[in-house]
């Protein structure tokens, strides 16, 4: 009833790919885009739950198999 609105953003895809960044230590996840060219993480947002990535998917019309894991 109460849902938040998604607003759908868009992102550079010639030069940035969808990325999560995991951490080995403790298991935090933060979702963000990688300079292909450069190599350089931008963070976006914080993973905390499948929600959380169910919510940064939507907001940049990402699939899943676009988005690739780093530790």
């Amino acid at each position: 009833m109460f849902k938040r609105k998604i607003v759908k953003t868009d992102y550079d895809k010639e030069n940035l790919k969808p990325v999560i960044r995991a951490s080995i230590c403790n298991g935090e996840q933060v979702a963000g885009f990688k300079n292909i060219h450069t190599g350089r993480f931008s963070e976006v947002m914080l993973i905390r739950n499948n929600g959380d990535l169910k919510e940064f998917l939507e907001k940049y019309d990402i699939s899943e198999e676009e988005m690739t894991k780093e530790y």
